[in-house]
């Protein structure tokens, strides 16, 4: 079962939120308020913060930004996610992707049956590696940022955490792109 070794030091990793959205500012931003807050909570750095417009291209150019950036090791963005044709966060996201990791958005859809029930399924959060930088879209309420970071985010960005965490393999994400 998971837990937390406490002989292990906590690695504090350097965390951009991007919200999606064409109606809100930051003073209207209720789920990256957040997200920023937990990653404060947690003891991880808020490495930047953004709006960008429901346009796949603003969002993937956004994306790319930050997965180019050293200082940025992990993109979460919420908004976006939904079936409308507005919703176009994931497109951008899997435009960015070199790997996706699949079993995010089956956890995701796990946590959220147990909070809203079958309404989960309008939900298509992901998760994905690009440039050595994690990825993560959730959805644009706050109730699915709590449950994204409270009930994964905040285990698997926890070195400590066990058997095993996105922390401790962060050094070999762009191991191929090092290869000859």
């Amino acid at each position: 079962m998971s837990r937390i070794d406490e002989t292990k030091d906590f690695i504090p990793v350097r965390i951009a939120v991007l919200t999606v959205s064409d109606t809100r500012g930051l003073a209207e931003d209720r789920s990256g308020d957040t997200l920023v807050a937990r990653i404060a909570e947690a003891g991880h750095v808020l490495a930047a913060r953004d709006i960008v417009r429901d346009e796949r291209a603003e969002i993937a150019a956004k994306l790319r930004a930050w997965c180019a950036d050293p200082g940025v090791d992990v993109v979460i963005s919420t908004g976006g996610t939904g079936l409308t044709g507005r919703d176009v966060t994931v497109e951008a996201h899997r435009d960015v992707y070199e790997k996706e990791i699949e079993a995010f958005a089956t956890v995701f859809t796990v946590v959220s049956m147990q909070k809203i029930g079958t309404s989960a399924v309008q939900s298509r959060a992901t998760g994905g590696v690009a440039g050595g930088t994690y990825l993560f879209a959730l959805p644009g309420s706050p109730g699915a940022c709590k449950d994204a970071w409270d009930e994964i985010l905040k285990w698997q960005f926890d070195y400590r955490h066990r058997p095993c965490n996105f922390v401790e393999i962060m050094p070999r994400l762009d191991e191929h792109l090092r290869r000859k």
